[in-house]
């Protein structure tokens, strides 16, 4: 199954300019190196109807994998959990804990990560952490699986995920 990216980094200072986004185009990169085609690719302030639309706008773009960057941790301006929440229809909590898991790996800090994953219509929305290489370490773990659960959520039986072995 073709995996169709839409990228949205989170970051108040990138949005206004005043800081280089560097996640986005890590994302990007590893993404495209995997064979995936990224569809969308956007900065948002870190504002919860701004990254909810922006979901939505990669949606409508014709994603059916959309991964924001920036804005899980605990800062009060970190609101992209709660923003995701608001759109999908239904978490898929095993790839949250697997992302802070491959975390904690590196860092303690890793427990602190409120990331959140979920499936809206037949399209699948992740958060990952903020910075280049923790996005990098997020998807390793996320990118074998993206194109089983892209199946399965386009109504496929995943067969064809289990006979490559990625069961």
């Amino acid at each position: 199954m073709n995996v169709r990216a839409g990228i949205i980094t989170v970051s108040t200072r990138g949005a206004a300019g005043e800081r280089t986004d560097e996640s986005g185009p890590a994302m990007r990169d590893a993404l495209v190196a995997a064979g995936c085609e990224v569809v969308q690719s956007t900065i948002v302030p870190d504002d919860v109807e701004g990254i909810a639309t922006a979901i939505l706008g990669a949606l409508r773009a014709g994603a059916n994998v959309v991964l924001t960057t920036g804005g899980t941790g605990l800062s009060p301006n970190d609101v992209t959990p709660e923003a995701t929440r608001r759109v999908i229809d239904r978490e898929v909590p095993g790839i949250a804990e697997a992302l802070r898991a491959k975390s904690l790996e590196k860092t303690t800090h890793g427990m602190l990560s409120r990331g959140v994953a979920g499936a809206v219509g037949q399209a699948l929305v992740v958060n990952l952490p903020g910075s280049p290489r923790a996005v990098r370490e997020s998807l390793e773990v996320l990118l074998p699986v993206l194109p089983h659960a892209v199946e399965l959520l386009a109504g496929g039986s995943g067969e064809r995920g289990h006979a490559a072995g990625r069961r």
